[in-house]
């Protein structure tokens, strides 16, 4: 008689390969079988065992939640079952806009609340970083700052709001993203280099997904930097959804399947126009719902 299936929690991941733990604290070198999307970390799993230390990703159970990106040619899964997403950004280099705004939308169609991390606070540069994110705070987005070779500072901030939860940490190349690991989980030694002054971006350093166990309860999880953020998998309601300053407005739309674009009647267009609503961020959703269309039609 074959062994019945064992649940685990994918804990690392890198390509089709996936390290997977289990109840009793054994971990196990898994892959998957076929060409369908695989596990992330932060998935429970059954596993069929083989060998010492090997086995068979067979099923993949509910999942709460799963942020990603897709786009044309690939799709990228980052973590699953997760309670709360922390975006690192960093007063220099410069951060991407649409990318930080791309991101936002991803774990707001997902229903994964975000925080902001605004890393090298220490810097002049700051004060530009905090006009430039205040369209943000004002959608009631959290904004923490501090710097991350302040180990102690990152623990005093960061530590209440890590307990007992399971958080992505997710960054843009260059933001000091792997300094901000290694603060909060030592032992996890995650290599950094210093961005390019030449460049004026950063390259990155993590190059799988890992699950970290923190010192004081809760699960830390790191994945490599993004330079690119597709939402090619999102609806229309998806998308709606990522932009929380919509919801009101929308409510006043003359037409039930109002794309807010160029309808008459638009709540939308009209909070817009007085102001309630930043002509950025109206921007950034017209170019996501077209980038699909577009998508779509080929």
């Amino acid at each position: 008689m074959a062994d019945a299936p064992q649940r685990g929690r994918v804990i690392a991941a890198h390509g089709r390969h996936y390290r997977v733990e289990f109840s009793d604290g054994e971990t196990r070198h898994c892959y998957t079988r076929g060409k369908k999307a695989g596990p992330t970390v932060g998935d429970s799993v059954l596993v069929l065992k083989e060998g010492r230390d090997e086995g068979v990703i067979v099923e993949i159970l509910p999942r709460r939640n799963l942020l990603y990106r897709s786009d044309a040619a690939r799709s990228k899964q980052f973590a699953a079952n997760l309670d709360q997403l922390l975006l690192v950004l960093a007063a220099e280099p410069d951060y991407s806009d649409d990318l930080l705004g791309r991101a936002l939308v991803a774990a707001g169609s997902a229903g994964i609340p975000a925080h902001i991390i605004l890393n090298k606070a220490d810097l002049g540069s700051v004060a530009r970083a905090r006009v430039r994110l205040a369209a943000i705070a004002a959608l009631g987005i959290p904004i923490v700052e501090l710097c991350a070779l302040d180990t102690a500072q990152v623990q005093d901030r960061l530590g209440p709001l890590l307990k007992h939860r399971s958080t992505l940490l997710l960054g843009q190349s260059g933001m000091g993203k792997s300094t901000l690991l290694n603060a909060l989980v030592p032992e996890a030694q995650a290599p950094t280099q210093a961005h390019s002054e030449a460049l004026g971006t950063g390259r990155h350093t993590t190059t799988q997904t890992r699950l970290f166990k923190l010192p004081g309860g809760g699960d830390l999880i790191d994945s490599p930097g993004f330079q690119a953020f597709g939402l090619q998998h999102l609806s229309l309601h998806d998308i709606e959804q990522g932009f929380p300053e919509f919801a009101e407005a929308i409510h006043h739309c003359r037409f039930y399947n109002c794309t807010h674009r160029h309808e008459p009647g638009c709540g939308v267009l009209a909070a817009v126009a007085r102001g309630e609503i930043t002509a950025a961020r109206h921007a950034l959703y017209q170019r996501i719902l077209a980038e699909n269309e577009a998508a779509r039609k080929w």
